[in-house]
C-alpha cells in the first residue's frame, strides 16, 4: 500500500537519526522526498559523522520510493529560499514538511546552566529553533497556495539533558501550539512528534553495538531495553501524514508509542516499545529514593519535612512551603524534575540545592504546614 502516493514531502534534516527514517519510510509510503541536510556527498561533513542526504536518498529508493539529495543549510534563509523555489519548480506543490534539524550534538550533560558555553549553547538554539522557524515560514506560502490540506511535523524530545537543549524541544512543541489556530482555517495541521529512547546511528556508536547485536548494550544501560529504531517514529510520522483525520491532533505533542497503538504500526523488529510505560516502574523508584533523601537532608537542619514537604510524581514536581505560620496564601517553593536529571543526575548534589534554596528564600520563617496554594516555582 502507498497512501502518500503523488505526494511531496521535505525532510529537513533528514541525514541521520530520525529524519532519515522519516524520509525512508514517506518515500515507501509513496511520496517524493526532498531530503536535505548539510551533510552532503563529497562535501566536509560539519558534524564530523559520516551519514549523508545522498545515502539517505539511496536509502529511500531501495525501498522503492522516489528521493532528490539537496544540501541545504536550514538556518540560511537564501538556501532555504531556493530549497522551496526548487520544489515549487519541480513538482508544483508540497504536502508534508517534516522539521528534523536540532543542535543535539552541542548538547552538554551536567553543570549549571551559567557554566556552559554560551556560544555553544547559542548555536544550539539557532540549530534547533531558528531553523525550523525559517523553513516554516518560508514554506508556508508555497504550501498554502495551491489550498490542498498539508501537513508540518516538528522532530522534539520530552527529555530535556540541559537548559539549552530543553529550550529547543519546549519551543518545537510550541511552535505546534501557537500556529494550529492560524493554519487550521487553512487546511494545515501542525504537530511535534517525540520518540523514546531512540538507537539512533550515534547512540549505537556509543555502546559500540549495531542495530542486530544492540541487547547487548543493556548491560551498559538497562533503560537501553525500552529503546527504539528510528523508524519508529519514521512510521509515526507515514500515518500521520496518510490520516485524513490529522487535523484533530493539530497543535498536540504526540508520541511514537501512542500513534503506534492508535495507527498499529510496529516497529521494524516487530515490537511495539512504550516508553512511558517502560519507564514508569523506573520512575517510581528513583523518584522515591529522591524523596526519601530529600526528607533525610531536611530532618538533618532541623526542619520536620512532615510539615514543609510535598513531592508530586506525577508532575515530577517538588514543594517545599516558605511562608511562616498563619500567611495567606502561603507561599511555596517549587522544583520540576526532568527524567534525564532523575536517572543521571547527582540525587546528592540535587537534593542539598534544593534544601539551601528554601532556607534562603525562608528566611527565619518558622516552617509551615498546609496544602500549597500558590508556588514561587524554582528552575529546574
Amino acid at each position: 500500500m502507498r497512501p502518500l502516493e503523488g505526494k511531496v514531502a521535505v525532510v529537513a534534516g533528514a541525514t541521520r537519526g530520525a529524519g532519515r527514517a522519516i524520509a525512508c519510510t514517506l518515500g515507501e509510503a509513496g511520496a517524493t522526498v526532498y531530503c536535505t541536510g548539510r551533510s552532503a556527498r563529497g562535501a566536509r561533513p560539519p558534524s564530523g559523522r559520516p551519514e549523508t542526504i545522498d545515502e539517505t536518498a539511496e536509502m529511500v529508493a531501495a525501498r522503492g520510493g522516489t528521493a532528490i539529495p539537496v544540501q541545504t543549510d536550514h538556518t540560511d534563509r537564501e538556501q532555504v529560499r531556493r530549497l522551496f523555489e526548487r520544489v515549487e519548480a519541480e513538482q508544483g506543490r508540497l504536502d508534508v514538511l517534516v522539521n528534523n534539524v536540532n543542535g543535539d550534538d552541542l548538547a552538554e550533560w551536567g553543570g549549571a546552566f551559567w557554566e556552559q558555553s554560551l556560544d555553544q549553547g547559542l548555536r544550539q538554539l539557532e540549530r534547533g529553533i531558528d531553523s525550523h522557524v525559517i523553513t516554516i515560514h518560508t514554506a508556508l506560502p508555497f504550501m498554502l497556495r495551491g489550498g490542498r490540506s498539508g501537513l508540518i511535523v516538528g522532530v522534539t524530545d520530552r527529555g530535556a539533558i540541559s537548559f539549552f537543549h530543553g529550550f529547543v524541544k519546549q519551543s518545537v512543541m510550541k511552535l505546534a501550539e501557537l500556529l494550529a489556530p492560524e493554519l487550521r482555517p487553512r487546511g494545515v495541521a501542525i504537530v511535534a512528534v517525540t520518540p523514546g529512547y531512540l538507537r539512533s546511528e550515534a547512540m549505537l556508536e556509543r555502546f559500540g553495538v549495531t542495530e542486530a547485536t544492540w541487547r547487548d548494550a543493556i548491560k551498559k544501560d538497562p533503560y537501553f531495553a525500552g529503546s527504539e529504531t528510528p523508524f519508529y517514529t519514521g512510521r509515526a510520522v507515514a500515518a500521520l501524514a496518510a490520516d485524513p483525520r490529522v487535523m484533530l491532533k493539530t497543535g498536540k505533542t504526540l508520541a511514537s508509542w501512542t500513534l503506534a497503538e492508535e495507527y498499529g504500526f510496529t516497529d521494524v523488529d516487530g515490537a511495539r516499545p512504550h516508553w512511558e510505560r517502560f519507564m514508569a516502574p523506573a520512575i517510581d523508584e528513583q523518584w522515591a529514593k529522591l524523596a526519601k533523601q530529600l526528607r533525610a537532608e531536611f530532618r538533618k537542619h532541623g526542619a520536620d519535612p512532615h510539615a514543609v514537604l510535598e513531592d508530586d510524581r506525577v508532575t515530577l514536581t517538588l514543594r517545599a512551603r516558605v511562608s511562616a505560620d498563619g500567611e495567606q496564601p502561603p507561599r511555596w517553593l517549587a522544583q520540576e524534575i526532568a527524567w534525564p536529571e532523575l536517572f543521571y543526575g547527582s540525587r546528592k548534589q540535587l537534593v542539598a540545592d534544593f534544601y539551601e534554596r528554601w532556607a534562603q528564600a525562608r528566611g527565619a520563617a518558622a516552617p509551615a504546614a498546609g496544602p500549597p496554594a500558590a508556588e514561587e516555582h524554582a528552575t529546574a
